[in-house]
């Protein structure tokens, strides 16, 4: 009888024993990482960090049989302590498959076949969101794909003692929950102070920058928009939040800079800024070269104003 994955012959799991050595099989993009990060970082084993142990990049194919080597050697120290190990590779080979069996039996620990079969159009799509290095040709993609389906029927017989399949396995509901619990208690839902105007400054910079960010109460320095600093050191990066920088009521910041132009100009000038890096370029200076520096001499509503002030940066240039 013909088995597939939606008429199988086969009875199917619903728990994984603990412990266990789980065995991942799925194409490239099918999500295999994001159920691994259900479980706690030390019970997983991923061959795309192992190569990045042992290369530097992830993505190096090079490095592959000597990350493999590497996840070997850890993942038998861990079976000999009988400790729950997620294997995340694509493991849609049968000669893959067979090494980690054997490296179970041989400490006596169950093995389980967890399959992350999404449509093949899923995985493909998803390569488009990676770096060039790490994204997987369509062709491979789908050769994947294919070889993680027809191993399906032939798992038990493998030495597999378990077969589980991704959509019945609720890992991922204690990772939605604890993502539920931080979004409440920032907002302050959880009955506390939450981060209140620091929302906004975290989804602009990052929450590297919330210990060294303070709002300046009372102050006029952005012609009546809320001020506020990062103070570095003896540095200090004074940046506007500006509720409607477009016209429309869109936000975003800008950093108090000197005037590009003139040095003895002594008038506020203003640049945008989006992102951590962006702030780099400030404390550096770099940020001065940008054409959307602007010095309230000129603001940005001013379209003569505007056009003088870029000439003049541009002949300052030139000069």
């Amino acid at each position: 009888m013909k088995s597939t994955l939606n008429d199988t012959v086969q009875p199917l799991d619903t728990t994984i024993p603990d412990p266990a050595l789980i065995c991942m099989i799925g194409a490239s993009g099918s999500g295999k990482s994001t159920l691994a990060g259900t479980w706690p970082s030390n019970q997983v084993l991923e061959l795309d960090r192992m190569r990045a142990m042992v290369s530097g990049c992830a993505g190096d194919q090079r490095a592959t049989a000597d990350a493999v080597a590497v996840l070997h050697t850890v993942l038998e120290a861990r079976l000999a302590r009988k400790k729950t190990t997620v294997i995340d590779m694509t493991s849609t080979e049968a000669t893959v498959r067979a090494r980690l069996v054997q490296a179970a039996r041989r400490h006596g620990v169950p093995a389980v076949a967890l399959m992350v079969t999404p449509p093949v159009s899923v995985c493909i799509e998803r390569q488009a969101a990676r770096t060039p290095e790490r994204a997987v040709p369509e062709d491979v993609v789908r050769r994947q794909h294919a070889e993680s389906v027809a191993a399906f029927p032939g798992l038990r017989a493998e030495g597999f003692d378990n077969v589980v399949f991704a959509s019945q396995v609720h890992r991922l509901e204690p990772l939605l929950q604890r993502a539920s619990d931080t979004r409440r208690a920032d907002l302050g839902w959880d009955g506390h102070d939450g981060l209140g105007d620091l929302l906004l400054v975290r989804r602009f910079f990052g929450s590297e920058v919330l210990p060294l960010w303070r709002w300046r109460t009372g102050s006029m320095l952005a012609g009546g928009d809320r001020v506020g600093e990062i103070r570095l050191g003896p540095d200090r990066l004074v940046l506007a939040l500006r509720t409607d920088i477009d016209g429309e009521g869109g936000i975003g910041f800008e950093v108090l800079m000197a005037c590009p132009v003139f040095a003895d100009c002594k008038s506020a000038a203003w640049a945008p800024v989006h992102t951590a890096t962006d702030l780099l370029r400030a404390l550096t200076g770099d940020l001065a070269t940008d054409p959307d520096v602007y010095c309230t001499d000129h603001g940005p509503d001013d379209p003569e104003g505007r056009a003088d002030l870029e000439q003049q940066y541009a002949d300052a240039v030139r000069a």
